[in-house]
């Protein structure tokens, strides 16, 4: 590792400051990936702003049908938060098969956004979702959010301050994970909402988080299992590598797409 000097900002505001003085600076929330891209030299940045401690950043506030989580907000402290399973209970299922123990207590659902991985889970719960991602600038919609692999509309000195979403009708989410990292395989969150069933999936695209019309379609004539019969998933543009071919993922996304309808109808 390269040295850096590390910052630890009380408010956004410092934060900001901070960044826009460093030479190459980053702001780091968790650091699952940045830390491990830093120890093996993929990434050397000059100084880094760690957004753990600012409180403006954390916490979970559950209002009505809208529900806003703080960017620093860890995906441990989603998995057991009670306020949000009762509206909400997929969002913390999701959270509580994010990686192992040590993940989920220093990763945040801001860190997870802003990196945008391929893999991730939280992009496809957003996606779907139909959620806001809010920042210290502007508040941007899930669709216009995510950009392809590693790639999101932040810009450099921009911080994600929290997100967030109505209260679906129903919800759920499957995953095929990767018995090593956890990360999806393939992943399908599937949300009824008053708009409509969305549907979207993370760990297949080549391109990222995308959304499933297939299943979207599907669902829309009937929120059950049973409607993803026969439905079929084009394989063209998604990913293949050691782990599963393009081919073997479009018929996971099918067999997730059923297990998370089967978990939202049965919540």
């Amino acid at each position: 590792m390269y040295s850096t000097t590390y910052h630890r900002p009380t408010t956004v505001a410092d934060a900001v400051k901070l960044r826009k003085k460093a030479e190459d600076g980053q702001f780091v929330s968790g650091g699952m990936t940045l830390i491990p891209a830093m120890k093996t030299r993929l990434a050397a940045p000059s100084d880094l702003v760690d957004l753990r401690h600012v409180g403006e950043l954390k916490g979970i506030k559950v209002s009505g049908k809208t529900v806003t989580i703080g960017a620093a907000t860890t995906h441990a402290e989603v998995a057991e938060s009670a306020k949000l399973r009762k509206v909400c209970p997929a969002i913390c299922d999701l959270a509580a098969h994010i990686g192992d123990p040590h993940v989920r207590h220093m990763g945040t659902i801001g860190g997870s956004l802003a990196n945008n991985d391929p893999s991730a889970d939280y992009p496809a719960a957003m996606l779907a979702l139909g959620a806001t991602i809010v920042t210290d600038k502007r508040e941007l919609a899930a669709d216009k959010f995510f950009k392809g692999l590693f790639e999101t509309a932040l810009k450099d000195d921009e911080i994600v301050t929290a997100v967030t979403f109505t209260v679906p009708a129903k919800c759920g989410y499957a995953k095929f994970p990767n018995p090593a990292s956890r990360y999806a395989m393939t992943g399908v969150f599937v949300a009824k909402t008053k708009d409509g069933v969305r549907a979207a999936v993370t760990g297949a695209g080549e391109d990222g988080v995308f959304r499933a019309r297939e299943v979207e379609a599907a669902l829309a004539k009937k929120f059950d299992a049973s409607a993803l019969e026969g439905v079929s998933v084009p394989s063209k543009d998604l990913m293949s590598d050691i782990h599963a071919s393009a081919e073997y993922r479009a018929n996971l996304v099918v067999v997730m797409a059923k297990r998370a309808v089967a978990a939202a109808n049965a919540g």
